[in-house]
């Protein structure tokens, strides 16, 4: 979440999206109502070559996640493919879980 906050609140990306940080922290209040803790288990440091990336991996491993919603691909995408983890940007997550969705009706 602070990774998120730190991001997202930079002012390059207020502008681009012309949003404020109170809209952007309401957004991410409603994510942090509805995320689950994951407990870190395993370290599975290094696999990536920015340390900064690490803990996103882990999360995402120790979480049994299907999908990781990432525009930085190209630090996310090997290794987490690695650990049977589809890396891709948040668009085509959605459109895929969309898609998955409509499909079992």
């Amino acid at each position: 979440m602070l990774e998120y906050e730190a991001v997202l609140t930079r002012r390059e990306h207020l502008d681009q999206i012309g949003v404020t940080i109170e809209e952007i922290s309401l957004v991410l209040d409603a994510l942090a109502a509805i995320a689950e803790p994951v407990t870190m288990r395993f370290l599975w440091r290094p696999q990536l070559k920015d340390p900064a990336d690490e803990m996103v991996l882990e999360t995402a491993v120790n979480g049994r996640a299907d999908h990781l919603a990432t525009f930085n691909l190209r630090h996310l995408v090997s290794a987490a493919r690695a650990f049977g983890i589809h890396a891709a940007p948040p668009g085509a997550i959605w459109r895929e879980i969309r898609r998955t969705t409509h499909e079992e009706k």
